[in-house]
């Protein structure tokens, strides 16, 4: 299996950014609960100045999010150790401020736990679909979740530095209105991104048919014939619409566009990618390149390539993705070659055996896929892993990981 350069150093740019972001929290901690004022002789400064104070340590600490995530991405540097710790940097300095809250009396403690079983229970449901080689894309649910709550928690930090007479003229106080007005989308998106992340994984708790995974291992092999059958055609076709929806979702909240390159499945990827709403505007075009001939001139595949390795080959599939990329000035491109079957199957490469490539700006990955069932399950299956690698590229993920 190829895959694109990827950083082998693990203090880059951005994974510093992150550890840096974890290493300040501590300092928002104290410089929100601590009486650090008259630790330093500041006797005329106010608990609104101390908030004040805290609050924009929150809002630094919170942009960083955004650098370390531009800097991967920008550089080229997507590394295990940042995917990790990004994730992890965000869930500790959201919980080290609603705990001061509850602390500081500012807030009491059942948002906190709605939040935080939020969180624990999305990253099992996360844990369960890693173990079986499978990713959950993020929804807007989940990034418009955090911006409210980064929100509220700016508004609760600043309403506690408030000095109010009594308790009605606290709960009149216009401050106090709109802290919790975001604070109650904030908890309503974070029980809508919860039920979005286990509607998408109920195949792997036992709600719904299991979704067949493409690929297993490196050496390619992959699937299983009963998982194939299990699913049937109608369970294959509602997994490729959902992941037709996440492709599209993941594309427009990355701000990318796509394309297709296809040959086994014959425009199937991109029919299902422009039968979600709103994917005209991340939908750059399709090429259904069936004949060798026709990936030679419409994606300008090298004829050497594919009379030296085949047309089902890793330089066929990368070329394909690349030509597409190019040809329709997407950001993305996958490209899929194989065999549906029944027949055509070749020595090493039997009826079920797919090479799926997918090129974007940092390189071009490519990867040999087994699936088994008969024809309809073999091209479905294939189009459910193609647009979840689409979805993966947008989310800044190895896209065939």
């Amino acid at each position: 299996m190829s895959a694109p350069q990827r950083a082998e150093r693990l203090w880059t740019p951005a994974n510093v950014v992150t550890v840096v972001r974890i290493c300040l929290v501590p300092a928002f901690v104290v410089a929100l609960l601590s009486p650090w004022p008259q630790w330093m002789g500041l006797t005329d400064f106010t608990d609104q100045a101390k908030s004040l104070v805290a609050a924009g340590v929150f809002i630094l600490i919170s942009c960083t999010d955004w650098i370390d995530g531009y800097l991967a991405r920008s550089r080229g540097e997507v590394t295990d150790f940042g995917k990790f710790m990004d994730p992890l940097a965000d869930k500790i300095l959201v919980a080290a401020a609603l705990l001061a809250l509850v602390e500081l009396a500012a807030l009491p403690s059942w948002p906190v736990l709605i939040i935080l079983a939020r969180e624990f229970i999305v990253s099992g449901v996360r844990m369960v679909a890693a173990s079986r080689g499978e990713v959950i894309a993020a929804s807007w649910y989940g990034k418009a979740k955090t911006v409210f709550q980064i929100i509220a928690i700016v508004l609760f930090i600043v309403k506690d530095g408030l000095e109010l007479p009594d308790a009605a003229a606290a709960v009149t106080s216009p401050l106090y209105v709109v802290s919790w007005a975001v604070m109650i989308v904030a908890l309503v998106l974070t029980i809508v991104s919860m039920m979005d992340y286990l509607a998408k994984a109920r195949h792997l708790l036992g709600f719904g048919p299991r979704a067949a995974a493409g690929a297993a291992g490196d050496d390619g092999a992959a699937g299983s014939a009963a998982v194939a059958s299990a699913v049937g055609g109608d369970g294959l076709e509602a997994c490729v619409d959902t992941a037709a929806r996440e492709a599209v979702a993941a594309l427009g909240a990355a701000g990318l566009t796509a394309a297709t390159a296809e040959s086994l499945t014959g425009g199937l990827i991109a029919g299902a990618l422009t039968a979600v709403p709103g994917s005209s505007a991340v939908v750059r075009g399709g090429v259904a390149s069936y004949a060798p001939e026709a990936k030679e001139a419409l994606l300008g595949v090298d004829g050497r390539a594919i009379a030296h390795a085949g047309v089902v080959s890793e330089p066929v599939a990368r070329q394909m993705a690349e030509g597409a990329r190019a040809r329709l000035a997407a950001d993305v491109a996958v490209a899929v070659t194989g065999i549906a079957g029944p027949g055509g199957a070749e020595p090493g490469k039997p009826v079920g055996t797919v090479w799926m490539a997918v090129a974007t700006a940092d390189g071009t990955a490519a990867r040999e896929l087994r699936f088994d069932g008969d024809r309809r399950a073999v091209r479905l299956q294939t189009v459910e892993r193609a647009l979840g690698a689409l979805a993966r590229a947008a989310a800044g993920e190895e896209p065939l990981g």
